[in-house]
C-alpha cells in the first residue's frame, strides 16, 4: 500500500523509530495473535457488488489482489517508511526491482539522469544499456564536488541518482549539497541506502526525494529471502506504486513477513556489524600487508569527515587491495576457513568477495577501474560472529595467500 494502513498504530511523535519498527503491525484478527499472521492469498473477497466496485474505484481502503497490495507487504513498507522518516512507501520483489521501478515510474523518453559513477553493477547496466534503449540518457559524475554535479545537469535532466556508501568501493557521497541542487533545479534525488540502512543514515534528512533498498541485504540480515523497498515523498511513491501495480514486481507475502520481522532486530544487528567491522579494520591497518584499506570511519578514508557527518556508524563493510592482484585475491578466498564465499552481503555470517572475478566480472576492465575495482580488491561483509574469530580467519588467510605468492 502506498500510504500507511489506517489500522496501524502510529507513534512516530511519541517514540523513537526503532521502537516504532518493533511495534508497527497490521490489524490483529479475532484470534488476537501477538505476531502478525501470514496472508498467503492471491485475492480478497467482498460482501457485495457495491463494496467490490468501491474498492476498485479507490473509494474505500480494501485489499483487492496481492499484486496490488497485501497486508504483509504493507506492514513491511510502513516500517521502512517510519525508519526512513518518509511520507509513504512500497515494497517489491528485489532491490533491483525497486531501482528499476523508480526509473520506470519517474523517467520518460527524452529525460536525462546524472548519477554517481560508482554504482552497483546491475544499476550500471540499467543506466548504460536499458534506459538508453528507452530514450533516457545518463551522465556519470565521479566526485561529490557540487560544481561537478551542477555542470552535468542539462535542461532535460530529471533525476540525480547515488549510492552511498557505494558498492564495492565504499565511496561516501555528500548528500546535503545534492539535496540543495535537487531543490534548486526541481530534480528528483534518489538515494540507494542499502549499505547504511536507515539505522545509520536517513537520506531524506539531507534532501532525498526517494530512498531505495535492497532488503535482501541488511534488512533481512540472514541470507534467507529477497526483497526491495522504496520510500519517500508521497507523490513520488504514488507514481512508483502505479508503475508496480501495472508491471508486477510483486513481493511475496511470505518474504514480506520475514523481512518485517527482521526489521525488529535491525538496530541491534547494525550495532554489532559496526563494532565488528571497525575492529577488523583497525587490525588490518596494523597488520600491514594490505593496500588501500577502506572503512568509512577510519581517519584514512578519503571521505571520513563526510561519513561521520551524515552517518551514525561506519557500517559493516570494508575493502582492501592485495598487492598480488587477481591471483592473490583468488588465493585469499581459497585460504579463508570460517568466512563464507558468496555474492551476498549484510548477513549474520561474515562474507568475503573478490569483485573483479565475481560480482563485477562482466564489467569491462575500464569500467571496473573507473569505480576503483582493481584486480586485487577484496570486499568483506563483517558478520555477527565473535570478532576475534573473524579477525583470526582473515589475518591467517592473508598470511597464507602472501606466503603462497612467495612460493
Amino acid at each position: 500500500m502506498i500510504e500507511p494502513p489506517v489500522h496501524a498504530p502510529h507513534r512516530e511523535h511519541g517514540v523513537r523509530p526503532e521502537t516504532e519498527a518493533v511495534r508497527t503491525q497490521i490489524t490483529r484478527s479475532h484470534l488476537r495473535e501477538h505476531s502478525s499472521p501470514l496472508y498467503l492469498t492471491s485475492s480478497f473477497v467482498f460482501d457485495d457488488a457495491e463494496e467490490m466496485a468501491a474498492a476498485f474505484a479507490g473509494d474505500v481502503d480494501r485489499e483487492i489482489y496481492s499484486r496490488f497490495t497485501n497486508p504483509n507487504v504493507e506492514e513491511l513498507a510502513d516500517k521502512m517508511r517510519v525508519l526512513e522518516g518518509a511520507e509513504a512507501g512500497h515494497a517489491v520483489a528485489t532491490g533491483m526491482a525497486a531501482v528499476f521501478a523508480t526509473f520506470g515510474a519517474l523517467l520518460s523518453a527524452g529525460d536525462h539522469v546524472v548519477a554517481f559513477r560508482s554504482v552497483f553493477g546491475s544499476t550500471h547496466r540499467l543506466l548504460t544499456d536499458v534506459l538508453p534503449r528507452l530514450g533516457i540518457e545518463c551522465t556519470y559524475v565521479g566526485t561529490s564536488d557540487p560544481e561537478a554535479w551542477r555542470d552535468a545537469v542539462r535542461p532535460e535532466t530529471r533525476m540525480l541518482f547515488v549510492e552511498t556508501p557505494t558498492n564495492p568501493g565504499l565511496d561516501i557521497v555528500d548528500l546535503e549539497p545534492l539535496g540543495a541542487l535537487a531543490r534548486e533545479r526541481e530534480l528528483v534525488l534518489v538515494v540507494d541506502n542499502s549499505f547504511a540502512t536507515p539505522v545509520l543514515q536517513r537520506p531524506i534528512e539531507f534532501g532525498a526525494d526517494v530512498v531505495v533498498h535492497s532488503a535482501t541485504k541488511y534488512v533481512d540480515g540472514q541470507g534467507r529471502v529477497m526483497g526491495g523497498t522504496v520510500v519517500g515523498r508521497r507523490e513520488r511513491i504514488e507514481e512508483i506504486y502505479a508503475f508496480c501495480r501495472a508491471s508486477g514486481p510483486s513481493l511475496s507475502p511470505f518474504n514480506a513477513w520475514v523481512l518485517s520481522k527482521s526489521l525488529e532486530t535491525l538496530h541491534l544487528r547494525m550495532e554489532r556489524h559496526c563494532t565488528n567491522a571497525a575492529r577488523l579494520a583497525c587490525e588490518l591497518a596494523t597488520f600491514g600487508h594490505v593496500e588501500a584499506l577502506r572503512y568509512p570511519f577510519l581517519d584514512s578514508h578519503p571521505h571520513h569527515e563526510v561519513a561521520r557527518r551524515q552517518m551514525s556508524g561506519g557500517g559493516g563493510l570494508l575493502t582492501f587491495r592485495l598487492p598480488g592482484g587477481l591471483e592473490q585475491g583468488r588465493r585469499f578466498l581459497d585460504a579463508v576457513s570460517l568466512c563464507s564465499l558468496t555474492a551476498n552481503l549484510g548477513d549474520t555470517r561474515t562474507i568475503v568477495t573478490h569483485p573483479a572475478s565475481t560480482t563485477h566480472a562482466k564489467l569491462t576492465e575500464e569500467d571496473r577501474l573507473a569505480v576503483g575495482i582493481t584486480p586485487g580488491l577484496v570486499r568483506i561483509s563483517v558478520g555477527l560472529e565473535d570478532v576475534q574469530d573473524i579477525v583470526l580467519d582473515v589475518l591467517n588467510a592473508l598470511e597464507r595467500s602472501r606466503m603462497s605468492r612467495r612460493a
